[in-house]
C-alpha cells in the first residue's frame, strides 16, 4: 500500500513538474512573440500605468495578440515588468521583449528641433508650434510675456536666442526650449564680449547682437563673416552709414514683397540704415555663434564695400570706384 502511495506521489510530482515546465515555455514564447505589426513609431506609457495595463494597451494598439501567458512575464523575468512612464520609440521593435526592455529602461525618445540662424522670432514660434510632441504654452502669450517667462528682461526677443538643434522629450513646454536658447545665447554673448577686440566701435553686448544679426543676414559663408564685419566696423569708425539691405527689409515688415526698390532705400524707418546713422534699434534676426564671434573679432581690412559675386559669395572693395565695377560685373552675371 505504501509503495502504491509513493508511486502516486511520484507520478503527481512528475505531472506537476511537466505542467510547470510547459507553462514556463508558454510564457517564454509569449515574451518573444513577434509583433503583429510594426508601424507604430512611438509608445506613450502614462504615469501610474501597471504592467497589465501596458499589455492591454499593446493589445488595443494591435501590436500583440491577447494571451493568458503574458501576465506571468513578471514572474519569469521581473526586470521586464518594471515599466516607467514616458514616450518611447518602438519603430524598430520586433518582439514584445523589445518593447518591454525599452519601456523598462526609462530612456525616453529624444525629439529634436533645429531653430535656424537668420530666422526671426515669429519664424521660430511657427516652428515650435508644429514640433511633434511639444507642449505649446506660448500660443496665447505676447512676446513680452514670453520674454518674462523665460527670464529675459526685454520687450523683444529678436536676436536673444541661440540657433541650434534642441532635443526634448514628449510633453516638454516650448517655453523650456526658448529658455535654453536664451541661456545659451546669454552665455555665448558674455564670453564673446569679454574676449572682444577693444577697437570695435560697439558699446555693449546688445550692440554686438545687433551687429551679429546683420552679419548673419548678409552672408552664409563662414569664411566671409569676419570680412563682412570689418566692412561695417570700418564704416562706423569713419561715420559712414551701414547701408545694408537686410535692415531695410526688416523695417518694411509685412510690406516687403520680395523686392527692394529704390524708393524703399529712401523711405525712412527706424531700421533703414540708408537713412539712419549707426545701428538699427534692435537685432533683425537670430545670429549664429559664428556671426557673434565675427562681430567682436572682425578681420583687419581696408574694405568699405561688398556686393554679391554671383557664385554664392561676395566681392569686397576698398574704394567706391572698385565697388561700382564689382556691381557692374555682378549685374552682367545676372543678365547672363
Amino acid at each position: 500500500m505504501l509503495k502504491k502511495l509513493a508511486l502516486v506521489f511520484v507520478l503527481l510530482g512528475a505531472i506537476a513538474a511537466g505542467g510547470a515546465g510547459w507553462t514556463y515555455l508558454q510564457v517564454r514564447a509569449s515574451i518573444d512573440q513577434p509583433l503583429i505589426k510594426n508601424t507604430e513609431p512611438y509608445l506613450t506609457v502614462r504615469q501610474g500605468a501597471t504592467f497589465r495595463g501596458l499589455l492591454y494597451q499593446l493589445t488595443q494598439m494591435g501590436l500583440i495578440a491577447d494571451s493568458p501567458w503574458t501576465r506571468w512575464i513578471g514572474r519569469i523575468e521581473p526586470q521586464l515588468a518594471q515599466i516607467k512612464a514616458g514616450t518611447y520609440s518602438i519603430e524598430q521593435a520586433q518582439t514584445l521583449r523589445d518593447i518591454l526592455k525599452t519601456v523598462a529602461s526609462g530612456k525616453e525618445h529624444q525629439f529634436s528641433i533645429t531653430l535656424l540662424e537668420g530666422g526671426r522670432f515669429s519664424d521660430w514660434l511657427a516652428e515650435l508650434k508644429n514640433a511633434p510632441m511639444l507642449k505649446n504654452d506660448t500660443s496665447q502669450m505676447t512676446e513680452k510675456d514670453i520674454a518674462k517667462a523665460i527670464g529675459a528682461d526685454v520687450d523683444k526677443l529678436e536676436g536673444y536666442l541661440l540657433p541650434e538643434t534642441y532635443h526634448y522629450t514628449a510633453g516638454t513646454s516650448d517655453l523650456a526650449l526658448l529658455k535654453r536658447a536664451y541661456r545659451h545665447m546669454t552665455e555665448l554673448l558674455d564670453t564673446a564680449w569679454q574676449s572682444r577686440d577693444n577697437s570695435i566701435p560697439l558699446n555693449n553686448p546688445y550692440e554686438v547682437l545687433i551687429m551679429a544679426s546683420i552679419i548673419e543676414k548678409e552672408t552664409a559663408v563662414d569664411e566671409e563673416r569676419a570680412k563682412v564685419s570689418s566692412v561695417f566696423m570700418n564704416r562706423l569708425h569713419k561715420g559712414m552709414r551701414l547701408q545694408t539691405d537686410p535692415t531695410v527689409i526688416y523695417g518694411l515688415g509685412e510690406q516687403f514683397d520680395g523686392n527692394i526698390r529704390r524708393k524703399d532705400l529712401r523711405t525712412p524707418t527706424p531700421y533703414n540704415t540708408y537713412t539712419i546713422d549707426g545701428l538699427p534699434p534692435t537685432p533683425i534676426a537670430m545670429p549664429s555663434a559664428a556671426s557673434v564671434n565675427a562681430a567682436v573679432k572682425p578681420a583687419q581690412t581696408g574694405y568699405y564695400y561688398f556686393v554679391a559675386d554671383g557664385k554664392g559669395g561676395h566681392t569686397f572693395s576698398t574704394t567706391l570706384s572698385e565697388h561700382n565695377r564689382a556691381v557692374r560685373h555682378y549685374l552682367k552675371i545676372l543678365k547672363q
